[in-house]
């Protein structure tokens, strides 16, 4: 199946002939559909915070989190070209001779895009380069001559927006200056991820081409953060790790091989972080997409809000400790689990059929239970967001049900059953997670030994004209967490403010 040249391909991706095999078999034997049990709803999966426990747990997390070691992992390595497809499509209509007014009159978001081009945070960066190449960006505005102004917003000889990651774009405006996702996260880690010694940690996962574009950026705007908050910022970035890509197969399942013959690769999903988070050495970890971000005047209640999910965590990671010493030490007694077993089902949301009432058999797999890794996910309210929800998933092996956030794509909508229970969702989830990677003695644990495996899915692409099918591994906050201990936790909706398009920024969110 793979010849010399493709043995030295593989070694070069630290990818094994085994692992290589393994990802054929799955194209050949396809990913299960995810078998839902029930919507995860407020009171049955979804815990629901009222003021007064809201007021707890951030006291809670301020009063603790400053002697740990806590950090921000935010995925930060796609490009932003699917935030300009309209702006493509526009572009098109112009250069093929309608006039502006034209494509306005026929589209509201046009209209709106051309009307409020002079609001977006861009624009003073478009202004200043356009200056360089002997134009006048305000008079061309003035004129209706958008042609150039879109090609110097997205083509590398003006700002480049098509091909630049999302954390390096103008977001926000400001009285006096403007500031890209990267620095927001800055503002925000500041505000919650700060140690006692004032130390303020963030991870970056971005793409290789663009990590000295992340570190220029940092370089240039760290020092005015850190004397903003008073604080010393130590940013990192990783990169997705060559092993994680995944080989493309054709439609009977062999290799696809590129024009000079050698296998094609390609990135294994937001799954493959689950490799960058494995080496994170942190007590505390939160997790927030890049473009989840929103002005200083609407923080207030994000970082409340997280605050919430820190202090939840430590006061649920703090009981499970104990439980997980006093189980070491043999001082547990009957009463013990009886009393654990309870919390295990009613705050862990582990299913009861897994916990036999007898004691002997039951204390050996309460501590198995107990001794992985946490995460606390925040839910919104479902509008119509595209995404993962919180649902009870049933095991196919052991008929148990466990709390799961997943996607469209793992359900069979063919099933009217399944496609109805999906439908019945409640909640969305708007990656907003922390999570706890250490057992109780402090060790680390190997977070890929959580991952369930059968959570892939395969899609259908196509290179230089031909068919091919691509494998994801398990998306980062699905299968690859699906075996840690999860709660989730109803957080307000204005937490969740994501940027898809180009028009999501003149949303009252982004103003």
């Amino acid at each position: 199946m793979f010849t010399e040249n493709d043995l030295e391909q593989l070694k070069g991706k630290g990818i094994s002939v085994y692992m290589a095999k393994d990802q054929i078999r799955n194209f050949e034997k396809g990913f299960p559909f995810v078998k839902l049990a029930a919507p995860a709803t407020l009171g049955d999966g979804i815990i629901q915070i009222d003021n007064d426990q809201l007021k707890e747990y951030v006291e809670f997390y301020e009063k603790n989190s400053p002697a740990l070691d806590i950090v921000k992992f935010v995925p930060a390595s796609g490009a932003a070209t699917r935030m300009f497809k309209d702006l493509f499509s526009w572009r098109d209509m112009l250069r093929k001779g309608s006039a502006a007014e034209d494509i306005a009159a026929s589209d509201q978001q046009a209209a709106r895009f051309f009307g409020e081009m002079k609001s977006f945070a861009f624009w003073d960066d478009l202004v200043q380069i356009l200056k360089e190449k002997g134009l006048n960006a305000e008079a061309l505005y003035d004129n209706k001559d958008f042609l150039p102004l879109i090609n110097y917003l997205l083509d590398d000889e003006g700002l480049g927006y098509a091909m630049l990651p999302k954390g390096l774009l103008r977001f926000h405006n400001y009285e006096s200056f403007s500031r890209t996702p990267l620095e927001e996260h800055l503002v925000e880690g500041a505000n919650y991820v700060r140690k006692s010694n004032s130390v303020v940690k963030l991870h970056f996962t971005v793409s290789p081409e663009h990590r000295g574009r992340f570190i220029n950026h940092v370089g240039s705007v760290i020092k005015n953060y850190e004397e903003k908050f008073g604080v010393s910022f130590e940013v990192r970035f990783s990169v997705q790790k060559p092993s994680t890509d995944t080989m493309a197969v054709d439609m009977e399942n062999n290799p696809f091989r590129d024009s000079d013959g050698s296998l094609l690769f390609r990135p294994g999903g937001h799954g493959a972080l689950i490799q960058n988070l494995n080496e994170l050495t942190e007590d505390l970890v939160f997790i927030k997409n890049i473009d989840n971000v929103v002005p200083d005047h609407l923080k207030e209640e994000t970082y409340t809000y997280k605050k919430l999910l820190g202090g939840l965590l430590l006061f649920l990671q703090k009981k499970v400790f104990r439980i997980l010493r006093e189980i070491d030490s043999g001082n547990f007694a009957d009463d013990d689990y009886a009393v654990t077993r309870t919390f295990a089902i009613e705050h862990l949301f582990i299913d009861e059929k897994i916990l036999p009432q007898d004691y002997n058999t039951g204390v050996p797999l309460l501590r198995k239970l107990l001794d992985r890794p946490i995460r606390i996910c925040g839910m919104v309210k479902n509008v119509g967001e595209p995404g993962g929800g919180p649902f009870w998933v049933m095991n196919h092996k052991s008929g148990t049900r466990s709390l799961q956030i997943v996607e469209s794509s793992q359900v069979d909508h063919k099933d009217e059953e399944q496609k109805k229970i999906f439908e019945q969702s409640t909640h969305f989830n708007p990656v907003d997670l922390v999570c706890s990677l250490k057992d109780h003695t402090g060790k680390g644990y190997n977070l890929t030994e959580f991952v369930d495996p059968e959570t892939g899915f395969i899609s259908y692409k196509s290179k230089d004209g031909k068919d091919l099918k691509a494998q994801e591994l398990p998306g980062l906050w699905n299968g690859a967490m699906a075996n840690w201990n999860t709660m989730f936790v109803e957080v307000p909706l204005i937490t969740f403010n994501p940027v898809k398009t180009i028009m999501d920024l003149l949303r009252e969110e982004h103003r």
